[in-house]
């Protein structure tokens, strides 16, 4: 038989259409994988417990993976932060170079949403909702450009609100404006510095101004219980991050074990009908033989025995 001759160009289209042909495939595969798995649901009691992509900070973590996690942990709402949505849509890679957080930026200004769109139908079909985004684009040094690209991306992704730490007054009032022009809340997170009238600067310049209240920093910084703060400002609150911390600055702890109130908030929260998600933010040191999966499912069980 003759043996035939093939050119480095048909060798070289060969390959690149077999290469796409097994991305496909594997894009395919994952989906149909995730398609079969059974739909999580993580509310009880009418309180919906999510959780945060940071508690799996010691995993791999692309937007296929955290999904895998959420999905093993039986958990159906999510607050996803930045990094994982932005590579999914094709952000430029952190290169080291002095001109990136331009880059950055000019692609943040100029990217379609169709890609974030393609993400949110991705988690919505396994079962799970996007309910708050926290992009690492709302600083005070980002352009009013990025700042857009942040609301933008979060109605992409179907959320309700981005999250941000607490800033100035300045950064609060030029945040308030910006959301309010692009109807989508903003929940400013605080960790020791947490105060009872902390918000309320924030809260006064904009109706689109809340809360990300963390219950364990709260406890950790205030020694005292955030029920009378979740009282006050409930209508206000747009989210809440569940973790056990010390009262004195103290440490995070295996839930149960620390000073903060979680099965009295989660209580509250039942009887008084919040809609606002409370986030599992695990944030303790992983037992020896355990892992970050295993241990937001200790703690959603925590929180379901707390609201049964």
């Amino acid at each position: 038989m003759e043996k035939q001759s093939v050119s480095r160009r048909q060798f070289i289209g060969t390959s690149v259409l077999a290469a796409a042909g097994l991305a496909l495939a594997s894009k395919t595969s994952f989906a149909n994988s995730i398609l079969a798995q059974a739909k999580p649901n993580s509310k009880y009691n009418g309180v919906q417990i999510g959780v945060i992509t940071y508690s799996f900070r010691s995993m791999p973590g692309s937007a296929e993976q955290i999904l895998q996690y959420i999905l093993q942990c039986g958990i159906n709402d999510i607050e996803l932060m930045g990094e994982a949505a932005e590579a999914y849509a094709g952000a430029p890679k952190r290169d080291g170079s002095a001109d990136f957080a331009a880059k950055l930026a000019d692609w943040r200004a100029n990217v379609s949403m169709d890609k974030f769109v393609e993400l949110r139908k991705m988690y919505n079909d396994a079962g799970v909702n996007i309910y708050a985004w926290k992009p690492n684009a709302l600083g005070a040094k980002n352009t009013d450009a990025e700042i857009e690209y942040a609301f933008k991306a979060a109605k992409a992704l179907g959320c309700t609100h981005v999250t941000v730490e607490l800033p100035d007054a300045a950064q609060t009032q030029r945040l308030g404006d910006l959301a309010t022009k692009h109807k989508t809340y903003v929940g400013y997170h605080a960790h020791l510095q947490a105060t009872f009238t902390l918000w309320d600067t924030a809260l006064s310049q904009s109706k689109y101004n809340g809360i990300n209240l963390d219950i364990g920093h709260y406890t950790a910084g205030t020694s005292t219980s955030p029920v009378e703060f979740i009282l006050k400002n409930h209508d206000r609150i747009l989210s809440m991050h569940l973790k056990d911390r010390k009262f004195h600055d103290g440490p995070n702890m295996p839930w149960g074990q620390g000073d903060t109130p979680i099965k009295e908030v989660l209580t509250l929260m039942k009887t008084n009908k919040y809609k606002f998600p409370a986030t599992i933010e695990f944030e303790y040191n992983i037992p020896a033989g355990s892992d970050a999966i295993k241990e937001v499912i200790i703690c959603r069980d925590y929180a379901k025995a707390a609201l049964s």
